[in-house]
């Protein structure tokens, strides 16, 4: 696999996975415009995050029976439609069900990843799987950048239309650069192939394990994410949207930091990298706490979290792809339910304490999710059964 296809592969995927996160910094005009409660703007992003569960399950194991040339390019126009339809919504109902449509054809994104891991050479497979998710954090960081931006210059909707003109450039990009495929593929039907998803969990621990670590590690992040806006909108500090976004870039310079994290599975460092990851991650709450008196240490904050949770997830799928080859795409889709669920448990809790709590109790809550997620780690590292010996691991 070409570096330039890997680039490639990354901008796409950071194109597809920031439409489920542009609401994020936009949660204050929504609730303005359409009448929902601040309490309960966090539905959102839940429902979103639900959907793209949803299509994690339904969708993405068909990678493993279709043709990825041909499949991906018709979610990402089908991804098109959804957009538009968000970003012309006359209600909320409508801009709900066009939210839900955008989370369900979103996994495109976990689709060109394990595209991406069969192309790659196996000494290079973390490498390669560490630049291509590099793109989604960054694309799922920079959505609030770009949400912000656009929402100051031309209001909400024309971050959705804006979106499906350049998803549609990329579809077309995408037809025309993806390679044939000549592969054996599993003799299953479509229920099979989705029932075969649960088989691996029964199957394979360190699936499961590593499925709970991204469940863990994903709240933390969205707990962040989705409640930051309210507190940077409010008095004292009533920055603008595109002010919030920024800091979208602090947690992207984060986020490519923790590219080596994939290299550092290739040689397995898989579970130091990850040990020291979530410490870190545990460790970002307390700049985070400060946000209301210092801006300096929420963006330190923020690299820290952004970081540890980027090296987390590089290391966990460069780990469980090593264990099936021929089920990547499967694997992905497990894998991924547990992000989903994660994020969306996350986004709801974060503005419901925040509401009942404010900002001390929204990084309380991190804080606890986070020391979880070390606990966890450390607890399922004592056990040698967890890290097959084949994965050349360092437990």
């Amino acid at each position: 696999m070409s570096r330039y296809t890997a680039l490639l592969f990354a901008a796409a995927c950071g194109l597809a996975v920031a439409n489920i996160y542009y609401a994020q910094p936009l949660l204050d005009a929504l609730s303005s415009e359409f009448g929902i409660a601040p309490s309960s703007v966090g539905i959102v992003i839940t429902v979103t995050q639900i959907c793209y569960a949803s299509g994690l399950l339904l969708l993405v194991p068909l990678g493993d029976l279709l043709n990825r040339r041909r499949l991906i390019p018709g979610l990402m126009l089908l991804s098109v439609l959804a957009l538009v339809a968000v970003g012309t919504a006359p209600t909320g109902t409508v801009l709900l069900i066009g939210l839900a449509a955008v989370g369900l054809l979103a996994v495109v994104t976990q689709v060109l990843v394990a595209f991406a891991a069969a192309l790659a050479a196996p000494v290079e497979r973390g490498r390669t799987i560490g630049l291509v998710i590099s793109g989604v954090v960054i694309g799922i960081l920079l959505a609030r950048t770009f949400a912000g931006v656009w929402t100051d210059l031309a209001g909400w909707r024309s971050v959705y239309l804006v979106s499906a003109a350049l998803t549609l450039v990329m579809a077309g990009v995408l037809f025309r650069v993806l390679p044939h495929e000549e592969r054996e593929r599993p003799p299953l039907s479509y229920l099979q192939l989705l029932r075969s998803v649960c088989g691996l969990f029964v199957q394979e621990r360190i699936l499961r394990v590593r499925a709970v670590l991204a469940l863990l590690i994903f709240a933390a992040f969205s707990i962040l994410w989705t409640s930051l806006v309210l507190p940077l909108s409010s008095p004292p500090l009533s920055l603008s949207h595109t002010a919030i976004g920024a800091f979208g870039l602090a947690g992207a310079a984060g986020a490519l930091a923790a590219s080596r994290a994939g290299r550092l599975a290739d040689r397995g460092q898989g579970q130091r990298t990850t040990g020291v990851s979530l410490t870190l991650l545990l460790a970002s709450w307390l700049p985070i706490g400060y946000t209301e008196h210092s801006l300096l240490a929420l963006i330190v904050g923020i690299l820290l979290l952004d970081l540890a949770v980027q090296a987390v997830h590089v290391t966990n799928q460069s780990m469980i792809y090593n264990v099936r080859p021929e089920a990547r795409s499967r694997l992905t889709a497990g894998y991924m339910v547990f992000y989903s669920i994660g994020s969306a448990a996350g986004s709801i809790a974060s503005t419901r304490v925040y509401a009942y709590a404010g900002w001390n109790g929204v990084c309380w809550l991190g804080a606890a999710v986070s020391a979880s997620a070390l606990s966890f780690w450390a607890l399922t590292r004592r056990s040698r059964a967890v890290w097959p010996t084949s994965l050349g691991d360092d437990s």
